[in-house]
């Protein structure tokens, strides 16, 4: 695979990935309510899920994925239950500032990988945006070796987008000094997260 397909893919796959969307404002309002590390857990989830669509598209397995429409439909759904949920939680929470929380309890960060997890292999524009990427980009045919070196790259990309929003999102989030300005991000993050599930389940 020589250079200039892969930076075509890289150019490709950064522009999907650093348009807003519910991923990304949901990375935003974790790191916003809970810290950088539950941002970073739900970008983990949500990248295990891409790259499981890749391997998926790269051996021709996507159609059959996109027929599992029940099974990605439960999945979806089930993800954008548990944002709409927790954002409800977050806009209702008693403000706490982050120097009071670093000694309690945090939210499980299993939930936020496993939310991201499934709310990616239940996006159905997933598929699509592959089986349309891939032909036009590195041709129809990938060798294995192939696919490590796209997911090489889809890692770097997320790595980069998904540590941008978690850097921007945590600096704000030390600037909370009062509990009012924290009953404000509690609910400016809460209304994103309910917003980015009600986007999900909208999306065809």
């Amino acid at each position: 695979m020589d250079p200039v397909t892969l930076l075509s893919f890289a150019a490709a796959f950064l522009v999907f990935a650093a348009s807003p969307g519910p991923d990304n404002m949901t990375i935003v309002a974790r790191t916003l309510s809970h810290g950088p590390a539950s941002g970073l857990a739900y970008g983990a989830g949500m990248v295990v899920g891409i790259l499981a669509v890749l391997v998926l598209a790269a051996t021709g397995l996507a159609v059959v994925a996109q027929e599992m429409g029940a099974l990605m439909t439960v999945l979806r759904y089930a993800g954008a239950a548990y944002l709409i949920w927790t954002g409800i939680r977050l806009w209702t929470a008693e403000p706490v500032l982050p120097a009071e929380r670093a000694g309690g309890t945090r939210p499980g960060l299993a939930a936020s990988v496993l939310a991201g997890l499934a709310l990616n292999l239940g996006n159905p524009k997933m598929p699509l945006f592959y089986l349309a990427l891939l032909p036009n980009v590195v041709g129809a045919a990938l060798a294995p070796a192939q696919v490590a070196i796209l997911a090489a790259v889809i890692l770097a990309v997320e790595a980069l987008v998904i540590g941008g929003h978690v850097l921007l999102a945590g600096r704000l989030r030390r600037a909370l000094r009062t509990r009012a300005a924290v009953r404000r991000a509690n609910r400016v993050a809460g209304g994103v997260m309910v917003g980015a599930g009600v986007a999900v389940v909208a999306a065809r």
